[in-house]
């Protein structure tokens, strides 16, 4: 059973020193540290503002670096999940070269 009643809605996205702070159609607002996803914690203020909600304000997406977000998965408390994908892929290109 989903803990969810309705699909999250992103409104609008903003950032403070440290962390994203993600508004929502029903009035919620979720704060999540930028350091779950390092190319927004390495990103510009203007890459930071230059996002862009997709899906019905399902998703969102920053273009310049390469960052999308699945706003669900924001709720359930998941970050980053390509690190590890990066690690095993240098870790076969080491062994294949």
């Amino acid at each position: 059973m989903s803990t969810l009643a309705t699909e999250p809605v992103a409104q609008h996205v903003s950032f403070d020193t440290d962390n994203m702070w993600v508004e929502f159609a029903d009035g919620r607002k979720l704060a999540v540290p930028l350091a779950y996803f390092p190319r927004l914690l390495h990103a510009t203020p203007k890459q930071r503002k230059a996002y862009t909600i997709s899906g019905g304000g399902t998703g969102l997406h920053w273009d310049k670096i390469d960052e999308d977000i699945c706003v669900r998965t924001l709720l359930m408390g998941v970050g980053d999940r390509t690190k590890n994908r990066s690690k095993t892929a240098r870790g076969h290109s080491k062994l294949a070269s």
